[in-house]
Parts: structure tokens; sequence; C-alpha cells
């Protein structure tokens, strides 16, 4: 029988209790009945993010989110170093860039992580530097990079620490205050189990010193606007009243887990992954894997995209591809939000099938066996 399991990098799998509260009758969001929902949300935010700050929510993806913080943060031809060893460290780049920032930029190979090193060397070196842009979890290599160094740098300097979490929150510890990262950025349809539509943005009191400075060009993402309105348990422009109550209801069931405990699950789930992927005579793409995802290289005599599609078309298995330069060379697996154990074997099951069927010699199984060794351990 055709499954319809999504092993994607976003979005994740929705559970049955999030689609029911998403299916709710839709209430006035200028109400006292939505304030007090967005009152909890807010508060159960912090919780997750970690920080005693701000956490205010964008009816947008996450990457107007990234916008946001560009165009909040910062002024005309400020500089700013940017992380680039991915696709969405690309982005970062981008979006400063098209603001008219003066970008360093900070180039490393994909599946690396950022050397905080020369980091400090860099910031040592450039004067007026006014913040680092940077990813929890670069999405696509499945890195994880090690934000706790990067903040030790920019703690006692006049510099922000703005961080990309949108694939990692939920799955990739996240220690916002303790770390001293000031603006932490993230997404609705990764490990928040919820549609696309709603990203959040975290506000430092030093941050909130260079959003009082900014003057770049922005209205609906003036998260000054966002931030009045938010001390009022109200939004400044139309909220997605539906994805909110659907928040609500993921963050209530992430509490009751526990935070901790789900980095665990998803730290096991993401070990298990690479091991079964080991098993399989296949190697892994990133040098500091993540939790959230992992990126595989695919046989040199098979594309990545046509496993992909093969998969997704036969059997109803979601994977991603790689992207850029390694579009048809890795292929990702993600463990992040609703996915568990059990989607993982179904999803091995059939991935060992159709490298098969494309010409991929290995012994069936062996990927399950592996699996279960660390799951079930």
């Amino acid at each position: 029988m055709k499954q319809n399991l999504l092993l994607t990098p976003g979005p994740s799998p929705i559970p049955p209790f999030i689609r029911e509260a998403l299916g709710r009758q839709i209430i006035h969001h200028r109400t006292d009945e939505f304030k007090e929902v967005l009152g909890r949300v807010s508060q159960s935010l912090k919780e997750i993010f970690f920080t005693s700050s701000p956490v205010l929510i964008l009816a947008s993806s996450g990457t107007g989110a990234m916008e946001a913080a560009v165009s909040s943060f910062f002024s005309s031809q400020d500089k700013v170093i940017v992380i680039e060893g991915g696709k969405f460290g690309q982005r970062w780049k981008e979006i400063a860039t098209r603001y008219g920032l003066d970008v360093v930029n900070y180039s490393i190979d994909w599946g690396s992580a950022p050397d905080p090193n020369y980091l400090k060397q860099l910031l040592e070196s450039e004067s007026k530097v006014k913040g680092i842009l940077t990813t929890l979890c670069e999405t696509s290599t499945g890195t994880v990079y090690d934000i706790e160094s990067i903040g030790n740098l920019t703690r006692n300097r006049e510099v922000i620490l703005i961080v990309d979490a949108i694939s990692g929150l939920g799955q990739d510890k996240l220690l916002t205050d303790e770390w001293g990262v000031d603006v932490v950025v993230a997404g609705s349809q990764k490990g928040l189990m919820l549609p696309p539509g709603l990203s959040f943005i975290s506000i430092s009191k030093k941050a909130e010193e260079f959003l009082r400075r900014s003057n770049l060009p922005k209205y609906y993402f003036d998260l000054n606007l966002a931030l009045k309105s938010y001390q009022k348990n109200d939004t400044p422009f139309t909220p997605a009243v539906s994805l909110i109550l659907g928040l609500e209801a993921s963050l209530n069931f992430i509490r009751e887990e526990g935070i901790h405990n789900r980095w665990e699950k998803f730290s096991k789930l993401a070990r298990a992954t690479q091991e079964a992927v080991k098993a399989m005579g296949l190697n892994l793409f990133s040098f500091r894997p993540s939790n959230s995802v992992t990126a595989v290289w695919a046989p040199s005599s098979i594309k990545s995209s046509q496993l992909v599609s093969k998969l997704r078309k036969e059997y109803g298995i979601s994977i991603a591809g790689g992207q850029g330069e390694f579009k048809d060379k890795i292929f990702r697996i993600a463990h992040m939000g609703a996915i568990d154990e059990d989607d993982l074997v179904v999803g091995f099951y059939f991935l060992e099938k159709v490298l098969k069927d494309l010409g991929y010699s290995l012994k069936l199984g062996s990927s399950i066996v592996k699996l279960e060794e660390v799951l079930y351990a």
C-alpha cells in the first residue's frame, strides 16, 4: 500500500490533535478571547526558546523573520559577518546585501561548521562589526553549529548575534539567554509540527537598543510596532488566527513531554538514522550532524533527485534532495517535530527497496537492523 509519509525537513507531519485545533471555528483577533490565547502562547514560546525576552509572532514563513531581523536591527551600511556554509547562510547574505549592509562573508565548506577561533580573529580584525548572522542547523547540509561558542564572542561586544533556528528549534539544543544569543528566528512548519505560515523572533535587551537605532526601511516587518503590540497581547496587523490556535496545542504538547526529553529523543533518532545510513554502505555528508536532519551522499551511480522522485511517486515516502551544487549528490532525511521511530523504520524499508531498484548493491534489511538496534537498545 502506498504510504503518505513526510520525512522532509519542512514541512513536517502534523499530528491529529493539532489538525483538530487548526479546524476549530475561527475567532476574531481583536477580542479578549484571542488576546488570552496570544498571552499564553507568548509565555510558552519563551520556554521553548529558553529566554526571558519577548518572542514575537509574525504571519510569514521563516524567511520573513530573517528579513525582519535584518531590516529592524541594522542601519544603512552597517557591517555584519555572515557565516555561509549552505543554502540558508547564503540567504542571510542575500537579505543583508539587498538592504545595503556591508557584508563580511565567512564562507565555509558545505557540511562543515564555523571555527570560533577564526571568528574571533575576524571580529578583532574587522572594525565596527554590528552583527553576526548564522544558523543553528544549516538545513541544506544537516549540520549543527556551535552557537554557544559564538555567543561567547559577542556577549561583551557591541555586536548582536542573530541565529536562524528555523529547522533546529525543538531538536537541536539552544539556550538563548545562557548562550548570549540576541535574536533567534524560527518557523512553524518544522519542530513545532504546524503548517507553514508563522515565524517567530526573540529579541534580547541588547537587540532592543539596535532596534531603536535602526534606520532601514520597513513597514509590515517593523518590529518596533510588533513589540509595542506584544506588550498588550496584541499584533499590529491581522495575525494567522487558526495557526496560533494550533500553535497553542503544539506548545502544550511539547511542554508536557518536556523539551529536554525531546532533545534526548531526537538525538537518539539522529544517531539511529546515521548508523542506519552507514549500515547500507553510504556516507554522511556533514562533519557535525544535526539532531534535526541527516544529509547523506547518494551512491555515485545514482542521482539523488532520481532517488527522491522514485521514492515519493512509487511509495509515497517524501525525503529531500540536495540543494545548490549538491542537488543531485546528496539526499536528506528529517527527524523532527512529530517524526518518530516507526516513521524511520518505514522510511528506511522503502529507501532500501528504491536503492536496490536503482541498481545499488546492499543487503536488504541491513539499515532496519541497525536502526532498531540503536532505537530500542
